[in-house]
């Protein structure tokens, strides 16, 4: 895919992310959640969030992050989501390979957790995430919240 790149998120990027959310809702996101994801976008910080945008062909077809917490030690997978007419391309394993790099040369992180829906979730367990609990319609009606964990080193005693 040489076609593909990333960068870090900048503000002007911010009318294409919204649209690459827009074009997922639904079954991958609930409407509800667009207020959230706007202000996640405007409150980025490069130390605490670092938050990339994928590039096809020079376009931004995807969007993906890490809210870092050093004192538990994780990373937390957020926000990630490829353009809905971009689905099937490995354009989604593509940033999430990235986002998991970037996990794994943080020395302050032994693990990825995420939320994700029973749309995605088997597609993380290709990572090697385990379930951790579900809640039903923890997203809203009909999007179960599923909680899953990526150890990336043994835990620290």
């Amino acid at each position: 895919m040489s076609d593909i790149a990333s960068r870090p998120f900048a503000p002007d990027d911010f009318a294409a992310c919204l649209s690459i959310f827009d074009s997922n809702v639904p079954p991958f996101f609930d409407p509800s959640e667009r207020p959230e994801f706007c202000a996640f976008l405007h409150g980025i910080t490069a130390d605490r969030t670092p938050y990339l945008v994928l590039l096809r062909n020079g376009i931004v077809v995807g969007c993906g992050g890490l809210i870092i917490d050093a004192d538990a030690r994780q990373a937390t997978l957020c926000w990630g989501m490829i353009h809905r007419a971009c689905h099937g391309a490995g354009l989604g394993t593509a940033l999430t390979r990235e986002r998991l790099g970037l996990a794994a040369a943080l020395p302050q992180v032994d693990e990825v957790v995420l939320a994700t829906s029973q749309h995605t979730q088997q597609f993380y367990a290709g990572f090697g995430f385990g379930l951790r609990s579900v809640a039903p319609n923890g997203f809203g009606a009909g999007l179960d919240r599923w909680d899953m964990a990526l150890r990336l080193r043994p835990a620290r005693r």
